[in-house]
C-alpha cells in the first residue's frame, strides 16, 4: 500500500470491476475519497456507498464503470487548462469525468468550468 488513499481506493474498486465483482469494502478512509465517491454516485459510476464506523470500513457497491484513476502528479490548472487535460485524460468529449478540488470544494470539471475556477486535478472516471 502507497501513502495515497484516494489512489488506493481507486484502484481497488478498478481492480474489482475487472475481476466482475459488484461490491468491495475499502479499510483505509478520507474525507476527499468520501467527496468522490459522492461525485461517481451522482455519475452513475457506482450504485451507492456505506461508511461502518464501527469497523473502519467503506463499502462500495459498484456501478457503470469502465475506468477510474488517481492523476499524479497532481496538476495545478486554470480555468483555461481544463479543456486540454479532459482532452488528455477522457476518452471523448461527453464522456468521463475529472475531479478537481478547487478552493469551492471537490467539482467537477463541468462545474469548474461553469464557476470559472481552476484547482488541483485529483481523479479520473469513464
Amino acid at each position: 500500500m502507497s501513502q495515497d488513499v484516494v489512489a488506493d481506493g481507486l484502484n481497488m474498486i478498478k481492480n474489482a470491476k475487472k475481476s466482475g465483482r459488484d461490491s468491495l469494502k475499502i479499510k483505509r478512509i478520507s474525507n476527499l475519497l468520501i467527496e468522490i465517491l459522492k461525485i461517481m454516485k451522482q455519475k452513475g459510476a457506482i450504485k451507492r456507498y456505506r461508511i461502518d464506523s464501527k469497523e473502519k470500513v467503506l463499502e462500495v457497491f459498484i456501478g457503470n464503470l469502465f475506468e477510474c484513476k488517481a492523476i499524479k502528479p497532481r496538476f495545478s490548472v486554470n480555468k483555461e487548462q481544463i479543456e486540454k487535460y479532459r482532452r488528455r485524460y477522457l476518452p471523448a468529449k461527453n464522456i468521463g469525468t475529472i475531479i478537481i478540488s478547487t478552493n469551492k470544494g471537490v467539482l467537477t470539471h463541468e462545474e469548474a468550468q461553469e464557476e470559472q475556477i481552476g484547482g488541483s486535478l485529483i481523479a479520473y472516471f469513464y
